[in-house]
């Protein structure tokens, strides 16, 4: 009785270093019958010798069990910092996975979700006797450009893709790994509709998406069909609906600086840098507007743009009613760029 009124368990956990092993990723596919294949490395923080460990599990709890039944130390997720999630599975949907990581007090909201194509499993096991800390300089990768704010790759923790989900007028997003034969590379973002992915928006797509979604910046900016590189892009985005919201002026102001140029303009006369200047403008525009069209196809909004229609003393539009009219809304684009001009950059450096 007294141990009851205090709110004190009659148990406690083995925690001992000694004896017990803390997960620091899973990776989940579909298995066999419906069922989900559960894998990581084992053991993750020794200098022992590591291995894949897989199991196919009904629900992702009794894959870390039958862990613990396989391995002599005890499985803690304390001390998880990713979770990959097979596009197969996504397409699934996994809502049932981010509730179950949710629900548990011993993992971070600030977990990072990834989406991978191809076989990571096998990819693990070919990493093993190359790099054993594989799965930490993914870890640390990830947790770079997230610091940074680069806009270089999409990067969504457990708590972001929670909010995105369940939070009116969004629709979440997580970063597409692609497993090729020289490693695991970055393809793109993948877009959900509730909790299944939908597409994968992947080369200038996604850099698009990056400049008017991730902070509104860009290191650089490839654009292969006019050969020029633009760097520091920087990005303010006004939207303007009608008054019967069916039709949409999204406008993006923009600030760069060219970097590279391999095409024949020359682009120290500003009538050539004005003319490279209107052909990016309405090369952006066109994709950007093909962009939206794929969004209003999918009856996804990652953008939050509904969030542009609350207005102060007024009830807010229903989030149904909200997708309804996005999926037929006119949508405009208009890029208006500053491009500063070329110049010698080590000219403004002092000769000493």
């Amino acid at each position: 009785m007294t141990i009851c009124l205090s709110g004190c368990a009659p148990f406690t956990e083995n925690n001992l270093i000694e004896e017990i092993s803390p997960v620091t990723f899973l990776a989940i596919s579909k298995g066999d019958t419906g069922k989900l294949k559960v894998s990581t490395i084992l053991p993750p923080l020794s200098k022992e010798k590591k291995f894949v460990m897989s199991q196919e599990v009904s629900l992702l709890k009794e894959g870390v069990q039958k862990y613990n039944l396989n391995f002599y130390q005890e499985m803690k997720s304390g001390q998880m910092r990713m979770l990959v999630i097979s596009d197969e599975l996504g397409r699934d949907g996994i809502m049932s996975i981010i509730n179950v990581l949710l629900t548990d007090p011993d993992i971070s909201p600030r977990i990072y979700l990834v989406i991978v194509k191809g076989n990571f499993d096998e990819y693990l096991e070919s990493q093993l006797d190359k790099d054993e800390n594989f799965d930490y300089s993914f870890y640390r990768m990830l947790k770079h450009y997230e610091e940074k704010n680069q806009g270089e790759l999409t990067v969504v923790n457990l708590h972001q893709f929670k909010n995105l989900l369940y939070t009116p007028y969004s629709d979440p997003f997580l970063p597409v790994f692609k497993i090729e034969e020289d490693g695991v590379n970055y393809e793109g973002t993948a877009l959900f509709k509730d909790d299944k992915l939908v597409e994968t928006i992947s080369s200038l797509d996604d850099r698009i998406f990056q400049l008017i979604n991730n902070d509104h910046y860009l290191v650089v900016l490839p654009i292969q069909k006019f050969e020029i590189v633009l760097g520091h892009v920087r990005s303010k985005v006004i939207v303007d609906f009608d008054s019967s919201y069916s039709t949409m002026t999204y406008t993006v102001n923009m600030d760069t600086r060219i970097e590279e140029y391999r095409g024949e303009k020359q682009l120290f006369d500003p009538k050539e840098l004005e003319n490279m200047k209107k052909d990016i403008e309405t090369h952006l525009e066109k994709q950007t507007h093909e962009l939206f069209k794929k969004m209003q196809e999918l009856k996804v909004d990652p953008l939050q743009i509904g969030i542009q229609t609350k207005r102060p003393f007024s009830k807010p539009m229903e989030e149904k009613k909200w997708i309804e009219l996005f999926e037929k809304m006119d949508i405009k684009i208009q890029y208006n760029i500053n491009i500063d001009p070329l110049r010698d950059a080590n000219s403004k450096r002092q000769n000493f």
